[in-house]
């Protein structure tokens, strides 16, 4: 039987179920959404993207920024937090299907072991400060890492070290790292704006052992190189998707609050409130079109390139900016009771507000857009 990806969104929606139990606890405490990933493991949805010929569900990368977006609708906390999981699950799959040698261990492991995989990335970029020292067999690695969201429940982290001085000669290596690993500690440092649910706290390695062989690449120093080129590639349209989901979640709450139990509001009430409901629906849906589309330019026979990475972080910028502006217009409808935190606008509020902060963030995105363009993809700060 094949699945589809509204089977894919409808299992969003029971996790997304879970998670919007407990969202208003999580985001007061700063607690991790553990009962959300309890459900995601005992309904499979951590193994979404894994081929089925590999032991996962086969969701390609259409399906999952779909069930992203549904998850996002009821806690934009849970969905960031496994969006990260399921973004480096997609670029194991890319790998896989170009040849490389590790993947499919790594599917594996995922679909039958339930690993998860959390990640350095928005703290590591182009300039990471951790060292590699090499020792016999490997590298020793010591360092400290920020935000890494779903720490409590991830089981490895990818992420990267500098090997010698840093500097425009020296060689970045890309690797992960099990949790469980001598010398791995997570320090309990989030407490943040927004959020709050994903646990993004500190990773602290000292002196941690990597074999040499566990080396996934290699790139310069200051340069994105082949595998953060394959990272952002894939993280964009799906930390797109998820903040998306946020502002659909957002507009579907403030038109439930004009309508309520009382039916349709009259078509000659307020023409200003229709004006505005109608703004967010057009911003959602050109927004949305600018993931799809982008996904659809992709192809499935995709290289992670200089023009890939411009054309869906466009698109990321798009989804990101819109969802920020749809939130502010649902809270204006819905007016003062959305000061309220009891009514989930104001988290909604402060989490969509991360979007700005990935890579590439929205005016970097331009840049590194114009530089592709002409001709120079040089490197995206």
């Amino acid at each position: 039987m094949t699945t589809t990806t509204l089977d894919f969104t409808d299992l969003a929606a029971r996790i997304g179920a879970v998670a919007e139990e407990h969202a208003a606890d999580h985001d007061r405490d700063a607690t991790f959404v553990t009962e959300a990933y309890d459900a995601m493991r005992e309904h499979g949805y951590l193994r979404l993207a894994v081929p089925t010929e590999l032991g996962g569900l086969g969701a390609s990368m259409r399906d999952v920024c779909h069930a992203q977006r549904e998850l996002a609708r009821h806690d934009g906390a849970t969905a960031l937090s496994v969006a990260m999981h399921q973004y480096l699950t997609l670029v194991q799959v890319y790998r896989y299907r170009k040849g490389a040698p590790d993947a499919a261990a790594v599917l594996r492991r995922i679909a039958e072991e339930g690993i998860v995989i959390a990640t350095s990335g928005g703290s590591d970029w182009l300039w990471p400060t951790t060292r590699a020292v090499p020792v016999d067999g490997g590298f020793l690695v010591t360092g400290r890492k920020v935000f890494c969201s779903q720490s409590p429940s991830a089981t490895v982290v990818a992420t990267c070290a500098v090997l010698g001085e840093p500097g425009e000669d020296a060689q970045v290596l890309h690797f992960s790292v099990p949790f469980a690993a001598a010398g791995v500690r997570i320090e309990e440092t989030w407490d943040t704006l927004g959020m709050r649910g994903t646990a993004s706290h500190d990773v602290v390695m000292e002196d941690v052992f990597v074999p040499a062989d566990k080396i996934a690449g290699r790139r310069p120093y200051g340069e994105l190189g082949a595998p953060l080129l394959a990272a952002t590639v894939h993280f964009a349209p799906v930390g797109g998707a998820t903040y998306h989901g946020i502002a659909v979640g957002a507009r579907d709450r403030a038109v439930r609050s004009l309508t309520g139990n009382r039916g349709p509001m009259p078509l000659t009430a307020l023409p200003r409130v229709h004006r505005q409901v109608g703004l967010m629906d057009a911003k959602l849906r050109t927004s949305w079109w600018s993931l799809i589309g982008a996904l659809d330019d992709l192809g499935d026979d995709y290289e992670a390139d200089a023009q890939t990475l411009a054309m869906v972080m466009l698109a990321k910028r798009q989804a990101v900016l819109s969802a920020i502006e749809v939130v502010d217009l649902a809270m204006d409808v819905m007016g003062g009771r959305s000061f309220f935190r009891r009514s989930g606008m104001e988290r909604a509020y402060r989490d969509v507000r991360a979007g700005t902060f990935h890579p590439l963030t929205p005016e970097a995105t331009l840049t590194y857009a114009g530089k592709v363009a002409l001709g120079d993809p040089g490197v995206a700060e």
